[in-house]
């Protein structure tokens, strides 16, 4: 299945969704399994148009190397296009600062994500690095597959938050938030964190670009399930789903950075 730093840039995403996330700086990516390369057999993705993807210079792109390079991946930058010919790229830089080694004839797998949708398609490299150059001639993308994915995109987490019932007499406790958006999340605590409306101040950290941010949030319970536990000897666990209520401006841009991030990094995390 396909998928799923500037602040200034980030805040866009909020108030244009046909800005593009590959524009974010999301630097050197992760190493985890992502996307599979696009495949004409493959029924659970749609297929799409380049124009689909609006692409313009400069806007960012995620390159994943050949299998015997370990698949790791790389933001590179769009330098502009033939159309039907060729698409030049930004050399990928490992994190040693030098150019990736790739040769004439290798396919490599690109990604990206604009507005609403996730984007993959496979190129094959048309100039050897050998001649060190700075940019990187592809060939034209041809088979674009991808997802729609939900206006608030969530994603799996597992993030320790200290969480304090603002009306209720109930001591602070820490639980975990087993998944968040941009507009609430889920708590599973084995503590009674609250009943359906009351709200909750959420304290937790999260990391945007490999930078440690603190967030306080309040959110509103809108429902409260137990969970199965098949560790007979823990507590059974409860598990809350929270709106959250007049989140800063800034809280959200943060939020929205780390989610559409984690989209492009850790795509197996949407849900």
């Amino acid at each position: 299945m396909l998928i799923n730093d500037d602040i200034e840039i980030e805040a866009r995403f909020g108030q244009d969704e046909t800005v593009c996330a590959e524009n974010s700086e999301v630097g050197h990516l992760a190493k985890e399994e992502i996307l599979p390369a696009p495949s004409r057999e493959d029924k659970s993705s749609t297929q799409f148009t380049f124009d689909d993807m609006k692409l313009r210079v400069e806007d960012r792109l995620q390159l994943e190397a050949p299998a015997k390079l370990g698949r790791e991946r790389f933001s590179i930058k769009v330098i502009g296009f033939l159309r039907g010919i060729s698409l030049l790229v930004s050399t990928p830089i490992t994190a040693n600062g030098l150019r990736l080694q790739l040769l004439e004839n290798e396919a490599v797998v690109m990604r990206s994500f604009c507005g609403q949708k996730a984007f993959a398609f496979t190129c094959i490299v048309k100039q050897s690095e050998k001649k060190n150059t700075d940019y990187l001639h592809l060939s034209f993308p041809e088979n674009i597959q991808g997802i729609v994915v939900r206006k608030a995109p969530r994603i799996k987490s597992s993030i320790i938050a200290t969480v304090h019932n603002v009306k209720a007499s109930i001591n602070e406790t820490a639980a975990l938030i087993s998944d968040i958006s941009s507009t609430g999340l889920s708590l599973d605590s084995d503590q009674e964190l609250g009943n359906k409306g009351d709200t909750l101040e959420i304290v937790f950290r999260i990391q945007l670009h490999q930078i440690e941010v603190l967030l306080s949030i309040h959110g509103v319970i809108r429902a409260k399930i137990g969970i199965d536990n098949f560790n007979f000897s823990t507590p059974s666990i409860l598990r809350y789903g929270i709106e959250f209520q007049d989140i800063s401006p800034n809280d959200s841009i943060v939020l929205k950075s780390m989610i559409y991030e984690q989209m492009i990094d850790n795509p197996k995390r949407l849900m």
